[in-house]
């Protein structure tokens, strides 16, 4: 999807709407969700006001970009790392994690940002460094915590130790808006070096593939559905040994689709006999009535439909479709980015907590609370 960087419910409509899923008629209760399955995607930089409300409700981890163009414009090893730091701080100290997902090659490194950092020795040697600069600095070892583990000069609060564990590799792979040409065997080349790179630092890391888009329009080298371009993944002899997480990134036009689409990825995995945990980086619905135009915006009460009928199927069958974390895209409404990035949000946008039905909704399945 393209965008720019930047009281618990009455328990009769709780039932009902955690009730629904691929298997339509189960009427088996819910599980109570896991500790650390609810993450989250802000649009925006986030705030200690944001934190409060995501730790309150239950939200454990937030998805967050690190741009390699951004850390690192020219080809000196100098690398800038003060917006990263920003949200990493600020997650920290609320106790929440961070999953980056590593995205955009420096003009120096590649023809666009779109291009994956494979095709000469310079952008090869220049991702590898970056990542392994990364993962000194953010990981169980990092510098980072080093830095901030007594309060600053300037007053700033201390930052308790909460490393990076898991790293995402690219964003949405299967889709020209991110990655050009789509190609699963370049993006295997990527992830093969990208891998050794990241536990030659961090043996322990986990490395999460590129959230897939589950059906993008395109075709070809323009883009692939999530399921084709995993199977074709797979075809890469010994490519398993080199991720840990299959990522998927289901927006559908209803719960229905969203099903058929874990459905198909999860046998992927299945067929390939790879059992792997399958993160959902990013699900959403929009608010406004404009379904026609935009197939993932429902209207307000449709939003809470299907906010509640894609976490109980997800739910229902974590362990059967070994469902790790899930992803609410977005945090806050923000116009002017993707074509329904201005409604998808769990609040209203601005600088307050203005909540929609659907943040009532979420809570009541994270067993949250609706203010810290």
């Amino acid at each position: 999807m393209r965008r720019r960087l930047v009281i618990p419910a009455l328990l009769a409509l709780l039932a009902a709407a955690l009730f629904t899923g691929a298997q339509t008629g189960d009427a088996a209760p819910t599980p109570r969700p896991p500790a650390s399955f609810f993450g989250i995607d802000p649009q925006e930089t986030l705030t200690d006001a944001d934190a409060e409300y995501m730790k309150a409700a239950g939200i454990t981890t937030v998805r967050w970009p690190l741009i390699w163009s951004v850390v690192q414009p020219t080809p000196k090893r100098e690398y800038g790392w003060a917006y990263f730091d920003e949200t990493v701080s600020v997650a920290a100290r609320h106790g929440l994690k961070v999953l980056p997902f590593i995205i955009s090659t420096p003009s120096w490194a590649g023809a666009k940002s779109t291009t994956l950092p494979i095709d000469t020795d310079q952008a090869r040697k220049g991702f590898t460094a970056f990542l392994k600069a990364a993962v000194a600095r953010y990981g169980p070892n990092g510098e980072f915590w080093n830095l901030h583990a007594a309060p600053g000069i300037n007053y700033e609060p201390a930052v308790p130790k909460v490393p990076i564990t898991s790293w995402q590799l690219w964003n949405e792979a299967n889709f020209f808006y991110f990655t050009f040409p789509v190609s699963p065997q370049r993006y295997a080349r990527l992830l093969t070096t990208s891998s050794l790179a990241i536990k030659s630092v961090d043996p322990n890391a986990k490395v999460i593939l590129a959230g897939l888009f589950g059906e993008p329009k395109q075709r070809g080298i323009w883009g692939l559905t999530a399921v084709k371009f995993l199977e074709r993944l797979y075809h890469v002899r010994g490519i398993k040994s080199y991720f840990d997480g299959v990522a998927l990134h289901p927006y559908a036009a209803d719960t229905s689709d969203l099903e058929d689409m874990v459905e198909a990825v999860h046998e992927v995995t299945v067929k390939n006999g790879d059992h792997v945990p399958l993160y959902i980086t990013e699900m959403g619905w929009g608010s406004q009535n404009n379904f026609k135009q935009v197939a993932f915006e429902q209207g307000i009460k449709g939003q809470v439909r299907e906010l509640r009928g894609a976490y109980g199927f997800l739910l229902r069958n974590r362990t059967r479709l070994n469902v790790k974390q899930v992803y609410w895209y977005a945090w806050k409404d923000q116009a002017g980015t993707c074509s329904f990035c201005d409604s998808v949000g769990l609040f209203y946008e601005g600088k307050g907590f203005t909540p929609k039905p659907a943040w009532n909704a979420f809570v009541s399945i994270t067993r949250g609370q609706r203010r810290p």
